[in-house]
């Protein structure tokens, strides 16, 4: 890996989108432990945004209750007193039970207690997809503005499809929307995909496994909307060297005389030329016009160094963005919340069934922040960390011990059976999970590692 190719502002602004996402996520979630445990009267020691093994980076104390910012970025805790927790106080559950902790209480105050971080998350899901309807609306591009059909990726061309491809059918169903087409492949495990090449039909068989190549890839988008080279921006840095200057609208349509029709064509074209004065060829309204503009030899690590940007494809096919009012959008943020978490169980229950491989599904921190773009985009963070909340939401309220679901189990079999579990028996169980989780994060966290020192 290239240092010189790091964008470290990039980097810096994933960072940030990371830290403010998940800060908002872990302290609602302790919020929904520690006001019903203040509600029925436990005395709550520790609020910690974060983990703190041997140091904090800020804490104060106030009233009986420790308020904290750890420096490990995997979570956060609150720790009420008579509770088996990550803290593994054995010393206080030796004493007996006092009337503020958390063991002395009814178990259906306990159960509260302990589901309100999972219902705090999923509240706040759905007020995330919600808000986004009804602020930004749903923007779409519809399959039928793909007049260029598109370009794929070359994983795409190992089972068959070609550049160019108008994409028309899934499983005999009509595609509407194009930026559906990757979630349906890998979720919903299409069989075939309908295709117009050259004016015929043609049907492409999906095969069995294909989503594991995908989810093992970094760039995972099999197509790309197909559009025309125009161009969009010239920037003050661009160097000519002819008194014909690239302007926005302009349509690039050869590079020192190879031809470029479409826009996935140019940057193959371009590469060639890095570092030398080149000779664009250009459509402008009906005159043929030339310009001579210097490719950066920059270029060579940050391949937009050239001086100039295109229109995007949704810009330049147009695309359908429609609005909602606060009661339109509250069912399809529903909806759109409840569909997410749909596609992330899917995707469990393909990796349990063996058909996903763990080393190409699981990820760290580092992957949860590398999906965050390098630019700020309010839009995409909101919808980022609704996606993370429902999903976190959901791995809390797995049966699983040391999680708050593994917690709520025993409180339901106590109520049922009229049998609490035995302290002992909920320290044995609290570490277990521990070190379950543990080394699934450490696992998680070694593959991130790998795949960047072995694909850069």
């Amino acid at each position: 890996m290239t240092l010189l190719a790091i964008d470290w502002a990039g980097v810096g602004v994933k960072a940030g989108q990371f830290i403010l996402s998940f800060s908002i996520l872990v302290v609602l979630h302790e919020l929904g432990h520690f006001i019903p445990a203040r509600l029925f009267k436990c005395r709550v020691e520790k609020f910690y945004l974060f983990f703190n093994p041997w140091f904090s980076l800020w804490k104060k104390k106030v009233g009986e209750t420790e308020y904290g910012i750890g420096w490990v970025p995997f979570g956060g805790f609150v720790k009420i007193s008579g509770m088996i927790d990550e803290s593994m106080d054995k010393e206080q559950m030796k004493q007996p039970p006092q009337p503020y902790e958390f063991r002395a209480k009814k178990a259906w105050q306990r159960l509260i207690i302990m589901l309100g971080g999972v219902i705090v998350n999923v509240v706040l899901a759905v007020i995330i997809f919600i808000g986004i309807k009804w602020v930004w609306g749903e923007e779409k591009l519809p399959m039928k503005n793909l007049s260029y059909g598109v370009y794929t990726d070359s994983i795409a061309k190992t089972i068959g499809f070609k550049d160019g491809d108008k994409l028309v059918s899934m499983d005999g169903k009509p595609i509407e929307n194009f930026g559906r087409l990757e979630a349906d492949i890998v979720f919903k495990e299409i069989k075939t995909v309908g295709v117009e090449r050259d004016g015929q039909p043609v049907n492409i068989t999906i095969p069995a496994g294909f989503s594991n190549k995908i989810k093992g890839r970094k760039l995972v988008t099999l197509f790309f909307a197909r559009s025309l080279a125009v161009v969009d921006t010239v920037t003050k840095e661009a160097i000519f060297f002819s008194d014909t200057r690239l302007q926005k609208g302009d349509r690039v349509v050869a590079i020192n005389n190879h031809p470029i029709t479409y826009l996935d064509e140019f940057a193959p074209v371009r590469d060639k030329y890095i570092g030398t004065v080149a000779d664009f060829k250009i459509l402008r309204g009906s005159d043929t016009l030339h310009s001579k503009m210097l490719l950066n030899k920059r270029a060579l690590v940050d391949k937009n160094a050239v001086s100039m940007g295109f229109a995007s494809p949704y810009k330049l096919l147009g695309t359908v963005t429609t609005k909602y009012t606060l009661a339109e959008a509250i069912p399809r943020g529903w909806n759109s919340c409840w569909e997410t978490l749909d596609n992330y169980v899917s995707g469990l229950g393909r990796l349990f069934k063996g058909k996903d491989k763990p080393s190409e599904s699981l990820g760290s921190v580092i992957s949860i922040g590398n999906t965050f773009p390098s630019e700020w985009d309010w839009e995409r963070f909101w919808t980022l960390t609704g996606i993370f909340s429902i999903i976190l939401a959901f791995m809390n309220v797995l049966p699983i011990p040391a999680l708050d679901g593994g917690h709520a189990l025993f409180t339901l079999y106590e109520m049922v059976t009229g049998r609490k579990p035995s302290d002992k028996f909920m320290e044995y169980a609290q570490m277990v999970g521990m070190v379950l989780l543990l080394g699934l994060m450490a696992y998680a966290l070694g593959l991130d590692f790998w795949r960047i020192f072995t694909k850069g």
